[in-house]
């Protein structure tokens, strides 16, 4: 069930009615009504896939995911290769591409360069919603040619990063790559659709600290943490290094040396 933020109504609703029994199907999986005048937000079922619209006059258009067209097919295809600075973050080199855990996935963006650069992928998503966003791109990924190759890296969990971490069955991952959401202050931080969209519903990461503390014991390799490039580090251990670009950069807790 998708737990809702105090006064944030959510519910489910078909674009055409050949979508109904899907939006029904939805709306039972995820707890949520059919029918709310009052609700903020729509989870709409369509052609399209799923997709979360925020409503009311000045409400931005739709979020959701898509892994075959847009942002991610133009960085995919023109995005630089293992010259970007999250593959040199994660530890991507000649005969190297590490295991990774994306333990804070949202829309799976990050994921999804990682994944098409060859390192096999596993994500978590906490909040309901954005990993059913997730799933569904993920689903009409695998029909996709191209993208097939790349989400069939990609195995998506559902639930509390830190409690799976710590519970972690099996042989650990090498790198683990966080990016929590970081409590922003100023307006312009929330121009982007999918903030002003999905802080609503999923708030600030007030548990980074245990967050990155249970990734460190977890991960074999090394732990990568996205931030702002001014924001301060997690409390906690401090990085040994950084990678800087414009606006974010990569905080960098390496345990043991990546070899191929």
């Amino acid at each position: 069930m998708v737990e809702q933020e105090q006064g944030t109504g959510i519910r489910v609703e078909a674009m055409a009615p050949q979508f109904q029994a899907q939006a029904v199907a939805w709306a039972e999986r995820l707890g949520l009504p059919l029918a709310d005048d009052s609700a903020e937000f729509a989870v709409q079922v369509g052609a399209d896939g799923l997709q979360v619209q925020q409503l009311g006059p000045q409400a931005p258009g739709p979020v959701r995911v898509d892994f075959v067209e847009g942002q991610a097919a133009h960085r995919r295809l023109f995005g630089g290769g293992n010259g970007q600075m999250i593959a040199k973050a994660v530890g991507i080199a000649q005969g190297v591409r590490p295991q990774v855990l994306d333990a804070t996935a949202g829309l799976g963006k990050d994921a999804f360069v990682l994944a098409s650069l060859g390192c096999q992928m596993t994500l978590i998503e906490r909040q309901p919603l954005i990993a059913a966003l997730l799933e569904d791109g993920l689903v009409r990924g695998r029909g996709d040619a191209e993208v097939g190759v790349i989400v069939e890296r990609m195995r998506l969990l559902v639930g509390n990063a830190i409690e799976r971490m710590r519970g972690w069955q099996g042989e650990p991952p090498q790198v683990i790559y966080l990016d929590p959401m970081f409590p922003h202050r100023d307006k312009s931080a929330l121009v982007k659709k999918e903030m002003r969209v999905f802080r609503p519903l999923v708030g600030d990461d007030l548990d980074a600290p245990a967050l990155l503390e249970a990734a460190l014991a977890l991960a074999s390799h090394r732990v990568v943490v996205k931030r702002p490039r001014k924001a301060p580090i997690i409390d906690g251990p401090k990085p040994s290094h950084s990678l800087e670009g414009k606006s974010s950069r990569y905080d960098i807790y390496p345990k043991k040396a990546l070899k191929g």
